[in-house]
């Protein structure tokens, strides 16, 4: 079906900028973009149905790059701990932390885990987000990290919504290896990975390059073998120190790199050569009350193209809204609304191998777009939650917002 969406103001993101189209027509068709350009430049077509937008600003549909959706159990008592002035030693000693996502994650059914996930994921769909990245590594061994993402492919399946699911099985280190992490990596290379690659449900390998997780030796091998098995790579990286992760990945041309608080000029300049996509996670950074902001003068000055997510997880960024990224992007990291739209639209594309056909309101795309009743583009980093206004338009078809 060719369908004609008129009445409209386009923010396409060509380009990675706002790219403005005043009183812009849309055509799609078979799930992509036909043709998008100001109405009065519209050539005549056989349209099977005209929409008409009221006057709605059109972006692409919002892409949340960076997700551990699917977990199983509450951290909430954590949370409130913390408050109370328990650290976050002494909880760990209780057998909080992450160790307590991995047991109730494993304790999980499948259906448990997608019953949660799904709920979750919804309220990112109700900010018009159409495309999700979803990482396992709350399961650390075989059967659960298919688990969890078995729920990854169930949330495409079942939702009007495009998932990458990545596997982060170097994420911690499980307590069956507990002083053994050198074992629990050839495990992941010589198991893990290839089992999970083979069932096909895997997009991407990401790993956790930490002084608390996993040196920049270990995740090398995770990469290594994740490129021997054609798998794209990803990395946390220098979100409490620098080990010079980011660098690390930017040798191993991964999609992108994220945190990056503690990177150094010289990772940005790695990670500019690479084409490797700095994701900045503000969520984060909020809910731990970090104070060493990531170098955005570095990533403008060389030109590294920055994503923003919501980094959805149990024990440190509990985010449900990718709007509110958009603010807390601007206010605490001072990106410029536009810089923020684009970070959850083209550059988070890229961040998922997708910046080929996501991300941006261009001929051949795929038509992920939403209709937002707002005065201009900066309203969408501007307001502090609610639902605003919209229409949310998936493969060229509308959806219940």
């Amino acid at each position: 079906m060719r369908t004609l969406w008129q009445h409209c103001h386009a923010a396409t993101l060509a380009e990675g900028r706002y790219s403005i189209i005043e009183d812009a027509a849309i055509v799609t068709c078979a799930g992509l973009i036909e043709w998008i350009g100001p109405r009065a430049e519209l050539q005549p077509f056989e349209v099977d149905r005209t929409v008409d937008l009221s006057g709605a600003w059109v972006t692409p549909g919002l892409i949340d790059c960076h997700t551990h959706a699917v977990f199983g159990g509450n951290r909430s008592g954590e949370f409130e701990q913390r408050l109370q002035g328990v650290s976050y030693a002494d909880i760990a000693a209780q057998g909080g932390g992450i160790a307590s996502t991995v047991r109730a994650t494993r304790a999980a059914s499948e259906d448990e885990l997608f019953a949660s996930a799904r709920q979750r994921v919804q309220a990112l769909m109700r900010d018009g987000v159409t495309t999700i990245e979803v990482k396992s590594g709350y399961g650390l061994d075989l059967a659960n990290e298919r688990k969890m993402l078995r729920v990854a492919r169930r949330l495409a399946d079942e939702l009007p919504l495009a998932v990458r699911a990545t596997c982060l099985a170097a994420h911690a280190l499980p307590p069956e290896y507990a002083g053994r992490s050198d074992d629990y990596i050839a495990h992941i290379c010589d198991e893990m990975l290839p089992a999970l690659a083979a069932e096909g449900l895997v997009d991407a390998v990401d790993a956790f390059c930490e002084h608390l997780a996993f040196s920049p030796a270990q995740v090398e091998k995770v990469f290594i073998k994740a490129h021997a098995l054609g798998l794209p790579v990803k990395l946390h990286a220098e979100q409490l120190s620098s080990l010079h992760g980011s660098s690390l990945a930017a040798r191993y041309q991964a999609l992108s790199a994220d945190h990056l608080e503690f990177m150094t000029e010289e990772d940005a300049i790695a990670m500019a050569k690479a084409g490797t996509v700095a994701v900045l996670l503000p969520g984060a950074f909020y809910f731990l009350r970090e104070t060493q902001l990531p170098p955005m003068d570095a990533l403008r000055r060389h030109g590294v193209k920055i994503a923003l997510a919501s980094d959805l997880n149990p024990g440190t960024s509990p985010g449900l809204s990718l709007r509110l990224m958009l603010n807390m992007g601007c206010t605490l990291f001072r990106m410029t609304p536009e810089e923020a739209l684009a970070g959850v639209t083209l550059h988070a594309a890229t961040a998922l191998g997708l910046g080929d056909s996501h991300g941006s309101l261009e001929v051949g795309k795929v038509a992920d777009f939403v209709a937002w009743q707002i005065s201009r583009p900066a309203d969408l980093a501007y307001w502090l939650g609610g639902d605003l206004p919209k229409r949310v338009v998936r493969k060229g078809h509308e959806i219940s917002n």
